[in-house]
């Protein structure tokens, strides 16, 4: 007795429909994730994330294996959202002279929006309060090294050579996250808006890249 077997096109069709439905799926979490840490606060737990997606921590499990694995998905759309503002603000102040001075104020800019704007998922994605963490080492490391990688391209475009590019936007990138962090917490004096923070952090970090960018390296 002989056996059909499947066309391998309907088996792969299946596994493309499955991995879209899993991606969706995965998308869908984060969005309840972010919903709940702006209801609870950074220090949200799981109890509160899977209640705000109406369902179980155990399919939060099945779709990010742990807890960092949710906290990585995060921090991943946390770093699009900035790697976003910095292209429309760029965009925005394309025809702005010097060239260099608008990508370093574009990327300030869209790094302090989201601090002032999502106050407690910049909280979770810096503190990481979700993880129980052991060792040391910076969990948030990779949201900094995706926007200074970004920035980095955009300093390359604006004449910048690639050396140079890389240090400062590091640099560049270190400095803000810095006065970021004590912009958020600050209550023992009276806080900047965003837009006099950034034209600060603009003028500080512009006036040492523009400084030595003529110099020999």
């Amino acid at each position: 007795m002989s056996t059909t077997t499947p066309p391998a096109t309907t088996s792969d069709g299946r596994s493309r429909r499955w991995d879209a439905h899993r991606a969706t799926r995965r998308e869908e979490l984060v969005d309840a994730t972010l919903r709940a840490i702006r209801d609870h606060g950074a220090g949200v737990g799981m109890d509160d994330i899977a209640a705000t997606a109406a369902t179980s921590k155990t399919v939060f499990y099945r779709h990010f294996t742990d807890r960092a694995g949710l906290y990585a998905a995060v921090t991943e759309r946390v770093a699009d959202t900035i790697l976003r503002g910095i292209d429309e603000a760029g965009a925005e102040a394309s025809g702005d002279h010097p060239p260099g001075r608008s990508a370093v104020g574009a990327a300030i800019g869209a790094y302090l929006r989201l601090v002032e704007d999502e106050p407690e998922i910049y909280r979770f994605v810096v503190n990481a309060p979700l993880l129980e963490r052991a060792g040391a080492g910076d969990p948030s490391a990779s949201v900094s090294m995706r926007v200074a990688a970004h920035l980095a391209e955009h300093f390359g475009r604006a004449g910048i050579d690639p050396q140079r590019a890389h240090v400062w936007a590091h640099g560049v990138v270190g400095m803000v996250r810095a006065a970021a962090d004590d912009w958020l917490e600050t209550t023992s004096r009276p806080a900047l808006a965003r837009e006099e923070l950034a034209g600060l952090l603009t003028d500080l970090a512009w006036s040492g890249l523009s400084g030595s960018a003529g110099r020999p390296r």
